[in-house]
This record gives C-alpha cells, structure tokens and sequence, in this order.
C-alpha cells in the first residue's frame, strides 16, 4: 500500500471512491463523466463494488480499465462498504461519491486547493445541483447542510421538499453543519479518528452524524460552491416507502443520543418524542397507517440501540452554533418560510 498522507508525496491526494451495488446503468451513465473531470494527477477514481450480482464488474473490467475496482464479496451497505473502502485505501483525501453524480468542470481541483488551503476545514462539500434540472438546486446537500435546534435537516437552497433555483446566492463559501454524503470530500486520516460512517444507520442521516463527529473534534466543515456537481438522487428509498420513515425518525434519535451533550440530551430527546408523535398523530388520521407504525417502530428500536453508545459530555453545537436558534417547522410551516435566504439568523 503506498502512502499518500503527505504534501511532498508524488502522484495523486486524493481518492474518489464511488460505491457500487448493481448499479451497472448508472455507471454506464455518470462514470465516463468523471472520469473525464477528474484530474489525474489529483486523484485517483475508484469503484468499490459491494458484492454486485448484475453486469457492473464486466462493465468495469470491459469499458473502463483505467479506473481501479476494490470487489468486495458481499453488499456492506453504504456506511459499511465505504469503511472498508477507505481502510483500502491510502490517500490524503478522500471522496464519497456517489454513483449517480455526473461532476463539473475543475470540481476536483477546487475542493483539492481549499482543502489544502484550510487546514482547520475537515471535509467540505461542493454546490450540488439536479441532474434532471440543473438550474435547481438538488434534494440531498443543495449548497450545505445544517440543523434546527430540534435536529432537524435543512438546506441552504433546500428546505423540506421545496428546492430553490440557483440564481448565484449561495455561491460564497460558508461554514456549514453537515456536507452530504452524495459528495464529500474529507481528510481520510481523520475519517478514521473519528471512527467513519455509523454502520448501525445503514441508510440516512450517516453522513450528518459523521459531519457531527468532525465538528466535535475541533475542524470546519464548509460548502465550496466554486465547485458544483449534478446529482439525479432518489436512488435509494421512494419517500412513498415506511421503510425510508423508519430510518429517518429512528437514525435522527440515534445522532441526538450520540452526539447531544449530556447536560441537554434527554430534554433535546423528550422534544423530538413530543414532535415525533404529532407526525404519527397526523399520519394516522390521513390513514396512513405504515408510515404511523413505522414511527413506532422507530422508538421502539432506538431505544434498544441506545444502549449501546457510551456518551460523554461534549460542547453543545446546537446551542453554541447561531443557525441553530431556526425552529424549521415553525419557520417553513406556519411563517411560510420556504428559502433559506429567509430565515433570520
């Protein structure tokens, strides 16, 4: 294994790794358009294949042979699978990319020179727009990630499902809660501290609690719009699936109980529970029972999975952190609240 960890080592920084479960069409689609970006003395493009069943790995072998495969024999999932990727690999920086992200011109050189440029940034974000309408910013990260000071996910260019046109408004750079795991650029050493991505999650919000840790450690995290890739999204779970309402409503208690110190974790907690219900509450009377049991769900496996996180006391980033005094329910429901250029800070 050759070790990049060093700025006066030759040949790429950076590892792009692209996870790959039976997504032979996808890479088909979105890896020549990568590769054809990706400046090579940079980086260096991965595919890490979880145990894919379909045509991907004679895709891989037949059409792209100057990108390096990791073939892993089993499906890891995501957390996982880019654990193991990354122990594999040994670069500066590191990538998660997804395999339905088509990149910009020059997007890695510039993540690359801010990160080197920023030593107390940990990771960081470029802009990410839709693949399918690329003047809209894109569901999952938009221009940055933040949280309500009830733990709730938001956008600078995404609140709930109302995606905002990118007209230039977010193009400065901006420190930010969480950069999303559709594309995230992050110092690989530190990956590793701060113990990678929570296999526990399996799907959703992994990247936030991630993101979480980093800043618990001391480092930034950052939104560089000067780089902006497209992102076609909704490859994993239809909001139409109580599966996805599971994850959701099960891994946003998981990261309070994680991540919350211990002087505010059980009020910030009974907050949620209280929240938490009124959604139940309202799927029940709109008849949607899955969805209402899968709240229940929910609780009920958090609270089992709870005793396995050892807490200790930490800084409280949701009260030091001024975008976390937003109550994003209260601004985007009832003060009609749709663009993050509204809300007052």
């Amino acid at each position: 294994m050759n070790n990049h960890d060093t700025n006066n080592s030759r040949g790429p920084q950076v590892a792009v790794i692209i996870l790959n479960w039976n997504g032979e069409k996808l890479l088909r689609e979105f890896l020549p358009e990568v590769i054809a970006t990706t400046n090579p003395e940079i980086a260096r493009v991965i595919v890490a294949d979880n145990g894919s069943t379909d045509g991907s790995r004679a895709l891989l072998e037949k059409d792209f042979p100057e990108v390096e495969c990791m073939l892993f024999d089993n499906n890891y999932g995501f957390a996982g699978g880019y654990n193991k990727a990354i122990d594999l690999a040994d670069y500066r920086y590191t990538v998660l990319l997804n395999s339905d992200v088509a990149t910009g011109a020059g997007w890695i050189d510039t993540l690359y020179r801010f990160m080197e440029a920023h030593p107390d940034v940990g990771a960081c974000q470029p802009k990410i727009l839709s693949f399918n309408s690329t003047d809209k910013f894109e569901y999952a990260g938009a221009a940055g990630g933040f949280l309500d000071r009830n733990g709730y996910p938001y956008c600078r260019g995404r609140i709930f499902s109302t995606c905002e046109t990118d007209e230039g408004q977010y193009d400065s750079e901006m420190d930010i809660f969480w950069a999303s795991g559709a594309c995230l650029m992050i110092r690989t050493e530190l990956y590793r501290k701060v113990g990678g991505l929570d296999t526990a999650f399996f799907a959703h919000m992994e990247e936030i609690d991630l993101c979480w840790r980093i800043l618990l450690t001391g480092y930034r995290i950052m939104a560089v719009p000067d780089a902006f890739v497209f992102h076609l999204g909704g490859g994993s779970l239809p909001d139409s699936n109580p599966r996805k309402t599971y994850l959701n409503f099960r891994n946003n208690l998981l990261m309070l109980h994680k991540n919350l110190p211990d002087n505010v974790r059980n009020r910030k907690l009974f907050i949620r529970r209280l929240l938490d219900t009124i959604a139940w509450a309202k799927y029940l009377v709109s008849l949607k029972f899955k969805f209402a049991s899968a709240i229940v769900k929910a609780h009920r496996d958090f609270a089992k999975m709870r005793k396995t996180y050892t807490t200790h006391p930490k800084l409280n980033l949701l009260a030091a952190r001024n975008d976390t005094k937003i109550n994003i329910l209260t601004a985007y429901y009832l003060r009609g609240k749709k663009h993050f250029s509204d809300l007052k800070f």
